[in-house]
């Protein structure tokens, strides 16, 4: 029996997509071998991981002056590769200067290891409350190299509810937790990056959109691998790239595509974020510790209304002990921040929310 998987990432993907890559295991296209086995230079391959991005070429609306690139090393690679390449000066140690918002974890994260290519300015951060909400974007500087936001806050459960208005310096975002969530404007951004793991695929492939003027601009100190006009120009293939991994996002694009894109991805995804949340605001025991306006359709924290430290910790425990043992997994909050935390990505179906929320309110009735 398969289980509603709430995991914020590796997540659950749709089984179809499992199904179909199961079936294709040992025969994929009908080419009498796995992906696994195949050659990244082959025109077998070639297909794949063409196929792929023209689709999430059309599903994202990608205008062509965007390169679409697949890479390793997560989104956390891309927290170095991002400096080196838009703002790192001709010696190792100067650069120029980045502009930062710190809206969670993964945000300070990409402040601090940029800290080490860029002179990074923290323009807003909303530490200050746990980072319960979305600080008002500060204004871009003439001289800043880009400006970086995190769109979706996967720990902490919140998202931009604006784009800022960046003028000519170009928007850097974070979109691991949300990309094909809801449509957005990538003509906005001068570069995008997703770690697959939660919205597009198995954990092993980033996903990197960049508009073709921001690249060639590392110095040349910059690591070949860690170039975006290297991989580029070798249409991610300079080195081998994670080529199952590919294929796999491949067939979720084409599930995606065949249940409507990502307009009626948007309407499935906030009828279940306004079931769990219509749940929370009306709970005598449970909450959501997010400000409304900020709250992410995609990670939904919930914590226990008990002030007590011990007992909080114990009556979350039990939480997820139980929902586990009724087919609701992978609720545990982030060991970071404790508590409780729902990911409903695009896979996950209105009968696993609904679900979620018949569990919490019976929990909350026995105590």
């Amino acid at each position: 029996m398969r289980v509603y998987n709430f995991s914020p990432g590796p997540s659950a993907l749709p089984l179809p997509v499992l199904e179909k890559a199961a079936a294709e295991m040992t025969d994929a296209n009908g080419t009498g071998q796995s992906v696994m086995e195949m050659s990244h230079r082959s025109k077998d391959f070639r297909s794949v991981i063409e196929k792929t991005e023209a689709l999430l070429r059309e599903l994202m609306e990608i205008p062509s002056n965007y390169k679409v690139l697949f890479l390793q090393g997560g989104a956390s690679l891309q927290f170095s590769m991002i400096p080196l390449n838009l703002a790192a000066g001709s010696v190792p140690g100067e650069g120029k200067r980045a502009l930062y918002v710190e809206t969670g974890i993964w945000a300070k994260k990409a402040a601090e290891e940029a800290a080490k290519f860029a002179g990074v300015e923290t323009g807003a951060s909303s530490k200050d409350r746990a980072y319960a909400y979305i600080p008002a974007a500060p204004a871009a500087g003439p001289d800043d190299a880009y400006y970086h936001i995190t769109l979706n806050n996967t720990i902490v459960g919140t998202k931009w509810a604006e784009i800022p208005e960046t003028g000519s310096v170009p928007l850097v975002a974070d979109i691991s937790s949300c990309i094909l969530s809801e449509p957005l404007d990538v003509s906005k951004f001068g570069l995008l990056y997703a770690g697959a793991q939660k919205n597009l695929g198995p954990a092993g492939t980033t996903v990197v959109i960049i508009r073709e003027d921001l690249m060639g601009r590392a110095p040349p100190w910059t690591p070949a691998l860690l170039r975006y006009d290297v991989h580029a120009a070798e249409a991610s293939m300079y080195n081998t790239p994670p080529c199952y991994g590919i294929y796999v996002i491949g067939l979720v694009l084409q599930w995606l595509k065949d249940k409507g894109g990502t307009a009626a991805a948007a309407r499935r995804n906030r009828e279940k974020a306004d079931m769990l949340y219509s749940y929370l605001d009306n709970s005598r025991f449970f909450r959501s510790p997010v400000d409304k306006p900020f709250r992410s359709l995609m990670n939904i924290p919930f914590i226990p209304a008990e002030n007590d430290a011990e007992k909080r910790a114990a009556l979350e425990k039990r939480f997820a002990a139980e929902a586990a043992a009724q087919g609701l997994v992978n609720l545990a909050g982030h060991r970071l921040v404790g508590g409780m935390r729902a990911s409903i990505y695009n896979a996950m179906p209105l009968e696993g929310v609904r679900a979620l929320a018949g569990f919490m309110k019976r929990f909350e009735e026995t105590v």
